[in-house]
């Protein structure tokens, strides 16, 4: 007789079904787990052993053999520890092994039987409630899982738990879905000094999901602009905070088992290696710039960055999802993020000033900026220098427009956005003006004939790519939705070529 449990694999954010067969046989007293265990799932068996001897179970003196189909699939995590338990209990007669087979567990076990959090609890959730089947998880991340909807979720602190719940001795309450405390932003636009220019270009990138540059010597205020666009986006909508979560949970990084509600904000030091940054290592994880999906990629100091790793962003920026291929795995995590990046415009950071600028000057600057590809900067939408902050303007009073003023309109120019593309026939339509292409991009964005006149001349003068002139014209268009109109007109135009790439020199 072969006992059986549900469990799953994960390959990126993608579920596969993994039948767990457990077979007991006579022969030498051995305990075996096969089908391509990672080190993890193979020393599974010695925590199962001491958890079932937590409960007061010992494992009989036979030939123990687990399987774990399909056999050709890498198993990795410790989620396999609760699956395992539940098919050795019901091929011992503990539990029933019709009712073990109706549900899809995961959950590691510690060696006095309680049932540990795992990594990738809401996918496999949602993927159960798809199966008609059940969910058995660790009662910490009960409220991820109960997201799943129609799913039954069982939430046991303890194996022990589990097993009376089975038999009916111990009912375990459902738990409920759960989601992130939104806390007050503490950071307000307020707290920056002159920098109008900078400002406005934040409210453009954060009104279309653009990417920004800004350029500017050290303590001009740039990280504090970045670290303030948060407080300026959109919330996340429920299916946008089901995607987020998505990746969060598969990467073990959702606290508590709440589901996202800002939209993620990541700024990786820039010695984060390449696999950190777009994702792989052995078991392929999601890096920051899927980590950072519908959210803020901050990358501070940008030419510090390997230039390998800065390249490997490209194709990410581009098509918003990042593949990675390995020997043992292929998976794509998705990556559709706004890149913001800051930059001082040589290593001394202080070419404009004479006084402080190094001798290599300008060749100081040259070098410094070319370690970063021309292609790059390309992908990026408004190119903003920011000067030094005279000592006069820092004396001076507040602003009296901050975060919330601005997140209004925002808010407002977004959901013009919204409305654009609900009419837009197409298996994915653009969430905001940044992803808009091709001849959507024509037509919702196409200029009034003196507009499109100043970008033809424009586009001639400064050599604009093709990807350059598309990206003039998105951000044109988020201007015109923060002034609400429905044209494109020369203004707006304007500004946006005022936005595009300061730095002739960088590298190709």
């Amino acid at each position: 007789m072969v006992a059986r449990a549900r469990t799953v694999a994960f390959q990126g954010i993608e579920v596969v079904d993994v039948d767990v067969q457990v077979q007991m046989a006579a022969g030498m007293p051995v305990f075996t787990v096969v089908g391509l265990p990672d080190k993890a799932v193979g020393e599974s068996r010695e925590r199962v052993r001491a958890a079932l001897g937590a409960l007061g179970l010992a494992l009989p003196p036979d030939r123990i053999t687990v399987n774990l189909a399909p056999a050709d699939l890498l198993k990795e995590g410790s989620h396999f520890d609760l699956p395992i338990a539940l098919g050795l209990l019901a091929e011992m007669g503990v539990l029933p092994a019709e009712e073990v087979g109706g549900y899809l567990a995961l959950g590691e076990l510690a060696l006095d039987g309680r049932v540990s959090p795992v990594a990738g609890v809401l996918p496999a959730a949602l993927h159960a409630s798809a199966a008609e089947l059940g969910v058995v998880c660790p009662a910490s991340q009960g409220g991820e899982a109960a997201w799943a909807g129609g799913a039954e979720v069982l939430a046991p602190e303890t194996l022990l738990a589990l097993v009376n719940h089975f038999k009916g001795s111990q009912v375990l309450t459902p738990p409920e879905p759960k989601v992130a405390e939104v806390a007050a932003a503490a950071l307000d636009l307020q707290d920056i000094k002159g920098q109008e220019t900078a400002k406005r270009a934040l409210e453009i990138a954060a009104a279309g999901g653009h990417n920004l540059l800004t350029v500017g010597p050290p303590g001009a205020g740039k990280s504090m602009l970045a670290q303030r666009l948060p407080g300026l986006l959109p919330p996340l909508t429920p299916a946008e905070a089901l995607e987020v979560s998505m990746i969060h949970s598969v990467a073990g990084q959702l606290e508590g088992g709440r589901l996202l509600r800002r939209r993620p904000f990541r700024d990786p030091h820039h010695s984060a290696s390449l696999p950190a940054l777009v994702g792989g290592g052995i078991r392929a994880r999601p890096g920051e710039v899927s980590l950072a999906h519908l959210g803020v990629l901050f990358l501070d100091e940008l030419p510090e960055f390997a230039r390998a790793t800065l390249e490997a962003l490209r194709q990410p920026l581009e098509t918003g999802r990042v593949s990675i291929a390995r020997a043992n795995a292929h998976v794509t995590y998705p990556a559709r993020v706004q890149l913001v990046a800051a930059m001082n415009p040589c290593r001394c950071g202080h070419l404009d000033d004479p006084a402080l600028a190094c001798s290599r000057a300008p060749r100081c600057a040259q070098d410094y900026q070319a370690k970063i590809s021309g292609p790059l900067f390309d992908r990026i939408d408004l190119h903003v220098e920011v000067p030094a902050v005279a000592a006069a303007d820092l004396s001076l009073p507040p602003p009296t427009e901050g975060s919330a003023a601005v997140a209004a309109r925002v808010a407002a120019a977004r959901r013009r956005q919204g409305t654009r593309f609900e009419a837009v026939e197409a298996p994915r339509p653009p969430r905001c003006n940044a992803e808009a292409d091709g001849t959507l991009l024509e037509e919702i964005a196409a200029p009034d004939g003196e507009g499109r006149t100043l970008l033809t001349r424009a586009a001639e003068k400064m050599k604009l790519s093709a990807r350059g002139y598309h990206r003039v014209l998105r951000v044109a268009r988020t201007i015109a939705d923060l002034d609400a109109s429905e044209a494109v007109r020369r203004p707006h135009i304007a500004e946006a070529l005022s936005y595009r790439r300061l730095v002739p020199w960088a590298g190709a």
